[in-house]
């Protein structure tokens, strides 16, 4: 039987218009994430972003390495979201990728077949299901989706396409093009400016075992009383935080929490899901260390809406120092080999479905 690609499918019918927020997503009852700054000083944050990138990001690079502190605060401040897309590709070193690499994305596209075809047609309606650009069966979204995955399955083959991957290029589709956001994924594995992310996504996800045991240790460090609770209850970081490693906060998180942590994630690294995760715990502490199995799981998966307000969250998580510790906890695991982690990391896809 030969098989179907998606270029074979016509689009589905268009969804009803239902009232969305100003991402895309439809809105639920109780989901109204906030507006932000007020239009004048959002202006204003604007105009300061365009003097310091340049048309096009061409004043970019020169102005890192002359102001990196300033850099550095705006960026944690959350990029204004009509120039998200060109810094996210400035700052993640991608715009240099495809000025090297003309024309390889339309060839992978295009003349190169991938083993993993039908895994991903299967899993894009399941990749923000409530956005109105990915809505439709086989539609542009859908479509430009499965482009930049069946791509990268067959530019990294070792790696291919697992599940979480639709999430990471499906954020970046929200804001750049096909070619853009195929050349910033590349960026994010193979490790254009930070370390390579493709070991969470390599057979027995190997990163996503470090990064876990290294967040647990941190967590029983930094609150020993929570991290006791935890291990009484038998509580793992496997059990609730495998997906804010491999989507980046990207799978259940609001939206615009979301972006101002990939924000950060893009210029300073995976150190920012650290401090994102150990501020939500050390937030929800009181409440969490009161709570049995059952209870904390599903609390671990369903933080209350005011833990998720990024000027609330994301300060906390500032000020947590990782950096040495984790440096440290890297070298200790490679030297060692797994350390102590209860159970393996099961279900993961499930957990994304």
């Amino acid at each position: 039987m030969e098989k179907k690609r998606i270029d074979d499918y016509e689009p589905g019918p268009l969804p009803s218009p239902r009232k969305m927020d100003r991402f895309g997503f439809l809105k639920q009852e109780n989901n109204n994430p906030p507006d932000g700054l007020t239009k004048g000083r959002e202006e204003r944050r604007v105009r300061k972003w365009r003097k310091m990138i340049g048309v096009g990001g061409s004043d970019w690079k020169h102005y890192v390495r002359r102001k990196p502190h300033v850099v550095k605060r705006r960026i944690r401040k959350g990029i204004p979201d009509c120039l998200r897309g060109l810094v996210w590709q400035l700052i993640s070193g991608s715009r240099d990728l495809l000025l090297m690499n003309p024309g390889v994305y339309e060839q992978l596209v295009i003349y190169e077949t991938s083993a993993s075809e039908l895994d991903i047609i299967r899993d894009i309606s399941r990749t923000f299901p409530s956005h109105v650009f990915f809505q439709q069966r086989h539609g542009p979204g859908q479509r430009s989706l499965y482009n930049v995955l069946k791509a990268y399955s067959v530019y990294d083959r070792d790696v291919g396409y697992v599940q979480g991957m639709g999430f990471l290029a499906g954020l970046l589709l929200l804001y750049m093009s096909e070619e853009d956001a195929f050349w910033l994924l590349v960026a994010l594995l193979k490790g254009a400016v930070h370390a390579p992310m493709e070991g969470l996504y390599q057979v027995g996800l190997p990163l996503v075992q470090q990064y876990l045991s290294s967040f647990d240790r941190l967590m029983k460090e930094q609150m020993p009383k929570l991290g006791e609770h935890f291990t009484q209850e038998m509580i793992n970081p496997s059990m609730y935080a495998s997906q804010w490693f491999i989507t980046v906060f990207s799978y259940s998180f609001p939206f615009h929490l979301a972006l101002r942590i990939w924000d950060v994630f893009l210029y300073e690294g995976v150190k920012i899901v650290f401090k994102v995760g150990l501020a939500l715990l050390k937030y929800c502490h009181d409440d969490l260390v009161k709570l049995p199995f059952e209870k904390l799981i599903h609390a671990l998966r369903n933080f209350p809406e005011d833990a998720m307000d990024p000027d609330t969250l994301l300060p906390m998580a500032y000020v947590i120092k990782v950096s040495r510790r984790l440096e440290e906890l890297k070298q200790e695991y490679n030297k060692d080999g797994k350390l102590s982690l209860p159970t393996e990391i099961k279900g993961t896809e499930k957990q994304m479905q």
